[in-house]
């Protein structure tokens, strides 16, 4: 009776798996696959396009943190040489 089992269920799979195969390589399915492949390059494009825009959104706000830094150092920079200004004493 096992061997029975085992044979019924090789033979299914046997048939299923040639059905498949006809399935999936028959015009209809060709026409989904291409839709399929289409639809995914669109969303792939809207995606990068998104990508983009917040990688340049990120630049932008990276360049304003640097001037800001350049600006807090340049302005520390001046305030210590007033201090050192101050306390040498003029001549």
């Amino acid at each position: 009776m096992k061997h029975y089992a085992r044979l019924a269920c090789f033979v299914g799979g046997t048939v299923f798996g040639s059905a498949g195969i006809r399935l999936l390589t028959s015009k209809e399915a060709k026409k989904v696959y291409t839709r399929v492949v289409a639809l995914g390059l669109r969303v792939k494009d809207y995606v990068m396009e998104n990508v983009t825009a917040v990688q340049e959104n990120a630049a932008d706000i990276l360049a304003a943190a640097q001037d800001l830094n350049d600006a807090a150092d340049a302005q520390e920079a001046a305030a210590q040489i007033d201090d050192l200004d101050e306390a040498i004493p003029a001549e």
